[in-house]
C-alpha cells in the first residue's frame, strides 16, 4: 500500500509538471490570481478564455475546492457575474462538489489508515468515528449549508471519518446549494450594488426544506 501511495503522489506531481511544461505561463498566472483573491479580476480572467470560459471556470473552481484554498466565494461570485445568477450558482455547486469529492478520495487514500490507528487508541474518538458512520450524512449536509465555513476543514473531517463516499458526495452536493447561493448572491449584489432580499429568502426557505429532507433521508437510511 505504501508503494501505491508513493506512485499516486508521483502521478499527481507529474500532472502539474506536465501542465507547466505544456504551458509554462499558466500555473504562475493562476497562482498569482489566486493569491490576490480579487473577484472582478478573476471574472475578467475567466472571460478571457472566450468560448472555453465555462470549462475553465469549472476546472478552476474544482481545483480550489479540492485544495481548500482560496475561499470558494471568489469563484462562485465570479461565475454569477459572468454567466448570470442561476447558471453561475449551478456551475459553482457542481464544480465545488466534484472538487471536494476528489479531495475526500485523496485524503482518505493517503491518511485514513493512519487516522484509524489513532482513533482505535482513544475511546472518545472511536465513539465519534462510529457516530460519523451513522449520522455523517446529516452532519455534513448541515455543515455544508453554513456559508463561509472553510471547505478544506470539512474535506479533511469527512475523509478521516468513517462516513461513506456516497453520503459525503450527496451531502456536499445538496448542502452546497444554499451556502453557495447565499455567498454568491451577496457577493454579486455587493459588486454590482444591487439589493434583492427576495433571492436570499428563497435560498433560506430552500435550506430549511433540505434540512427536513435530510432528516427524512437519515431516518430511512437507518432502517
Amino acid at each position: 500500500m505504501f508503494k501505491v501511495k508513493i506512485a499516486a503522489a508521483l502521478l499527481i506531481v507529474g500532472l502539474f509538471v506536465s501542465i507547466h511544461l505544456i504551458a509554462p505561463e499558466f500555473l504562475p498566472e493562476v497562482i498569482d490570481l489566486l493569491s490576490r483573491g480579487d473577484i472582478v479580476e478573476t471574472a475578467e480572467y475567466i472571460k478571457g478564455y472566450g468560448s472555453l470560459a465555462v470549462v475553465f471556470s469549472f476546472l478552476l473552481t474544482l481545483f480550489v475546492n479540492a485544495i481548500g484554498f482560496p475561499p470558494a466565494i471568489i469563484f462562485s461570485t465570479a461565475n454569477t457575474l459572468i454567466f448570470g445568477i442561476v447558471p453561475g450558482i449551478v456551475l459553482s455547486v457542481v464544480a465545488e462538489t466534484v472538487g471536494v469529492t476528489i479531495s475526500f478520495i485523496l485524503l482518505r487514500f493517503f491518511f485514513r489508515d493512519t487516522a484509524k490507528k489513532i482513533i482505535a487508541k482513544n475511546k472518545r474518538l472511536r465513539s465519534i468515528d462510529k457516530y460519523s458512520s451513522k449520522k455523517g450524512f446529516t452532519v455534513m449536509l448541515i455543515a455544508r449549508m453554513v456559508p463561509y465555513l472553510p471547505s478544506g476543514l470539512l474535506n479533511a473531517t469527512g475523509a478521516l471519518s468513517s462516513m461513506s463516499l456516497w453520503d459525503y458526495f450527496l451531502a456536499s452536493l445538496v448542502g452546497k446549494f444554499p451556502s453557495t447561493g447565499i455567498e454568491a448572491i451577496i457577493g454579486h449584489d455587493a459588486i454590482l450594488q444591487e439589493e434583492d432580499f427576495t433571492r436570499i429568502i428563497v435560498v433560506v426557505i430552500f435550506a430549511i426544506a433540505l434540512i427536513a429532507w435530510a432528516w427524512w433521508y437519515q431516518k430511512k437510511h437507518q432502517h
